[in-house]
């Protein structure tokens, strides 16, 4: 670089001397022109030489810090001093590239060398934030409390990868489940199912037939059904989402309907409205109502879940009951909550505004619901809305005149007499 240069130096001088020279012979008009080209041609050598200082600098290459907390060090040696210290999430510009470190700059200016295994790269930063983008508008569909320290992760799933931290007692806002089968250790061996024995009756010799076990060569060993695992997409208080195991969360809900839960799990709880209580026990004597979702303790589910369960405030005795109950049904969040009138009804209090809340549930005209295999999404095809009431501390259903209510799909058979019954009490809570 140097040797051109000087060449391109050189060319220039003796262009310029040229110049001179001939300006004494000649007019002032052909000294200038002479002149200006010799700029132009000036200003080529030059840019055609190679200088550096015209190239533009290469872009600045960065990493994203995933521990919790390290630090940068100023030589990779057994012994080193700490220059710096870095938290998760922190961004860091690349200076160096060792075998198994990085020689980083953070925005202080603060320069060291970092263990590549606790940094992210751009690309996955950018997995993060594109997760971010695309579910900023999706609604919340329910409330959690991180039970320990914890990685989201960008996709469901134990080997995908994770970025932010969260710290135990981190707020979290949950958007959608995904459920997935359960990562086997290496080695393991799938179980086969044991085959049913088949029960058929007997042939009758009379009135008291016996039914016996029959014999059946047994068919071949079918794989055990994988064991599940669910994960929640969620967004914490900084406003970062990804992807979070949901044994490592508690859904938010108060203790004082917890204790209620009848063995079951809180998908959701939501305040419906609330009610004063002078002589309650709590500081805050203005009682909430809830609605509240619940779920069996079973990860790979296809539906959120299986009961709704309305609590409302008893004024005389000063406790929560049981004012509404939807069971065996398969429920999908979210539900919503607001105020409303009754369209349908004809009483003074239908055209009050009263707390109202409305959930889906599958239809029993929908085939079986089978989650992603990759992602894990579950996706539902037809679905019932039901939409409810609360008057004072009575629940009623908000369904048209002289219509009978669309038939439901249910994780539990139910017999013929327990159908007649749900037909019925549909009827009849139509009108008042």
């Amino acid at each position: 670089m140097a040797a051109i240069s000087m060449k391109v130096w050189c060319a220039v001088t003796r262009s310029l001397r040229t110049i001179v020279s001939s300006s004494r012979q000649l007019g002032l008009v052909q000294y200038l022109s002479r002149l200006s080209s010799f700029v132009a041609v000036s200003v080529l050598l030059v840019a055609g030489s190679g200088c550096s200082r015209l190239r533009p600098k290469p872009s600045a290459q960065y990493v994203y810090v995933t521990a919790k907390q390290t630090f940068l060090r100023d030589r990779v040696a057994a012994v080193s001093n700490r220059t710096a210290t870095v938290e998760n999430g922190e961004r860091l510009e690349v200076l160096d590239h060792g075998r198994r470190f990085v020689k980083v700059q953070t925005a202080k200016g603060e320069q060291g060398w970092i263990d590549e295994k606790v940094v992210a790269t751009q690309e996955i930063f950018d997995q993060f934030e594109k997760l971010k983008q695309d579910h900023k508008a999706d609604p919340v569909v329910a409330s959690a409390v991180v039970r320990d320290e914890v990685y989201m992760h960008a996709k469901p799933g134990r080997d995908t990868e994770r970025f932010f931290r969260l710290s135990e007692g981190e707020k979290l806002k949950l958007l959608a489940r995904a459920t997935l089968a359960k990562p086997l250790p290496p080695g393991t061996r799938v179980a086969k199912a044991a085959p049913a024995p088949v029960v058929a009756a007997s042939i009758a010799s009379g009135k008291n037939a016996k039914a016996a076990v029959v014999a059946k060569a047994p068919a071949p060993d079918e794989p055990a059904p994988p064991m599940m695992e669910d994960w929640w997409l969620v967004r914490d208080s900084k406003g970062d989402t990804g992807w979070l195991f949901s044994r490592m969360m508690d859904v938010d809900a108060p203790d004082a309907i917890t204790r209620y839960s009848e063995g079951q799990r809180i998908v959701g709880s939501y305040v419906l409205t609330t009610v004063n209580d002078p002589e309650a026990e709590q500081d805050d004597k203005n009682i909430p109502i809830y609605v509240t979702v619940l779920s069996p303790y079973k990860a790979g589910l296809t539906y959120d879940f299986d009961q709704v369960r309305v609590f409302t405030w008893n004024i005389k005795k000063h406790r929560y009951e049981t004012g509404f109950r939807d069971r065996n049904i398969e429920g999908y969040l979210p539900v919503k909550v607001t105020t409303a009138t009754d369209p349908y009804g004809k009483s003074p209090t239908a055209t009050t505004p009263a707390p109202t809340f409305s959930y889906r549930v599958l239809s029993d005209e929908a085939g079986p619901v089978i989650p992603d295999p990759v992602t894990g999404a579950i996706v539902p095809g037809k679905t019932v809305l039901k939409t409810y009431r609360l008057e004072s501390n009575l629940v009623r259903r908000l369904l048209q005149p002289g219509t009978t209510a669309p038939g439901e799909a249910h994780p539990e058979p139910v017999s013929e007499k327990k159908k007649a019954a749900a037909a019925k009490g549909s009827r009849g809570r139509k009108r008042r």
